[in-house]
């Protein structure tokens, strides 16, 4: 009669394929918990270094009592909210691309992939264009508006005739925005004050968005966090294959729009409020995927912690090179993001996930 490995096994010891996920599980648990413990020291950091130096002792000073100082206004009215923003927006673009490049199977498909970027980008210039709209907070519901109007678009031609698949919705994507950022160049050719404001904003920034705009964006955000949190299951799945998946018992459509939903809620949102910012969506899964594997139930947390703490990081360092002036956050990732990510891919073979 067979034994069970446990039957085997001395007393008092674990079997050996119980024990690896055990500790593999633990291990991932340690780092997610390092990864949130790094997220707050960078956010610690957001607040108490920028292109004005303040003491340690009078950013505390400002935070638990503040007496109207100009250092007090400068850590609670700019760098406290400008931080958390960052926190939010990255954390939301991490996740926007670990969940684009599951569902496409792409390993370079980044959040802009279903013309979020670019239908944000076509509504401030039409919100400034047609409607005189000049600031930032005005322009964030015409942004968020377009990026959902394009992503719904984008999934029903990808969608249409039964498809579905990760090839037909990167194609409805790549053509709606060619077709939206041809409208974007047309107005910005028309109007200079369109061009200017188009300027200001798609050069990815946490820079002037006011204290109140991540309070506007935070509900997307936060069903965009629960959507991708209930996808997961069915990505997991999706990665065997849209056969494979049916058989397992998988509807393939209602994870598709789940996926797309959270997808266009995360990434709308971020872009409605800083601009297109590139290489967090991209990298982040990566670096996500070489430490969790291809379990989406570990690694989407550890994209949006990731995606934190790398924008964040790089607005301090945009905010310490060039002192007293500062970088836009999205030129720094450029300049940081893309060698980064050349030397990824030379180091990983990434031609499938």
């Amino acid at each position: 009669m067979t034994r069970t490995a446990a039957a085997d096994a001395p007393a008092g010891r674990v079997p050996q394929r119980t024990a690896r996920p055990a500790r593999r599980r633990v291990r991932l648990l340690v780092g997610l918990l390092g990864l949130l413990v790094l997220a707050v020291v960078v956010g610690v950091l957001g607040i108490a270094v920028g292109a004005r130096s303040i003491a340690p002792v009078d950013v505390w000073t400002a935070l638990v009592a503040p007496t109207g100082t100009d250092d007090d206004v400068v850590v609670r009215a700019l760098r406290l909210p400008r931080t958390a923003l960052g926190l939010a927006v990255g954390a939301a673009l991490g996740l926007a691309g670990a969940l684009i490049q599951g569902h496409t199977r792409n390993p370079l498909a980044d959040p802009g992939l279903l013309g979020v970027s670019a239908g944000a980008a076509f509504a401030v210039c039409l919100a400034v264009y047609a409607f005189g709209v000049s600031s930032v907070t005005g322009s964030v519901w015409f942004a968020l508006a377009g990026a959902l109007l394009a992503s719904v678009v984008v999934f029903l031609l990808g969608t249409s005739g039964g498809g579905g698949s990760p090839v037909t919705l990167a194609l409805a994507g790549a053509a709606v925005t060619a077709f939206l950022t041809a409208l974007t160049s047309g107005l910005v050719l028309l109007d200079s004050v369109t061009l200017d404001a188009y300027r200001f904003w798609v050069v990815g920034s946490l820079v002037g968005r006011g204290d109140d705009v991540l309070a506007q964006v935070a509900p997307f955000l936060l069903v965009g966090l629960l959507l991708a949190l209930v996808n997961a299951p069915a990505l997991d799945t999706l990665q065997m294959g849209e056969d494979v998946a049916r058989g397992l018992g998988q509807r393939i459509g209602p994870a598709r729009l789940t996926g797309v939903a959270a997808i266009t809620l995360l990434t709308g949102a971020a872009v409605a409020v800083t601009g297109p910012i590139a290489f967090v969506g991209l990298v982040v899964p990566h670096v996500a995927r070489a430490i969790t594997g291809p379990a989406h139930r570990w690694l989407l947390p550890y994209s949006g912690l990731l995606g934190a703490v790398l924008l964040v990081g790089a607005d301090v360092v945009g905010r310490v090179l060039v002192r007293p002036a500062e970088l836009p956050v999205g030129l720094v990732l450029a300049v940081v993001g893309a060698p980064f990510f050349i030397a990824l891919v030379r180091r990983r073979r990434l031609v499938s996930l």
